[in-house]
């Protein structure tokens, strides 16, 4: 199931937007198993400069193994997966205002972007 009851379309799944849902190994609402967190964007970034390649290839050469899953849209809920198979997009536990800091990877060079919490991206759980 997708939420489709975006209050403000397109920029968060959660209204009033909670800062503390995926905060730590005890953040409400962590959405990986006991004893894993979300990645910081600093160390999802310190992660990306290690790679071999500048691309989905060091992606997924790396410790952590990042495939390219692409992401679901967020207009109205829809059952749109962008980029399958071509980049993949991951979220980081870091807010940046109304947004949220992810990786984002494909055939050009990966960054950490800002974008807003309505998505379906991918998470990357570690071991705290």
């Amino acid at each position: 199931n997708f939420i489709t009851n975006i209050t403000t379309p397109n920029i968060d799944w959660r209204t009033p937007q909670d800062n503390n849902l995926w905060q730590g190994v005890s953040g409400t609402n962590n959405p990986c198993p006991i004893g894993y967190r979300l990645p910081t964007e600093t160390e999802l970034n310190n992660q990306r400069l290690s790679w071999s390649a500048n691309s989905e290839v060091g992606a997924f050469a790396s410790p952590l193994k990042l495939p390219v899953p692409g992401y679901r849209s967020n207009n109205g809920g829809s059952a749109l997966i962008t980029n399958l198979g071509v980049g993949g997009t991951y979220w980081s536990s870091t807010v940046s205002g109304t947004d949220a800091r992810s990786l984002i990877f494909g055939s050009t060079t990966p960054l950490m972007y800002n974008i807003n919490r309505g998505p379906g991206l991918s998470v990357r759980c570690i071991k705290d």
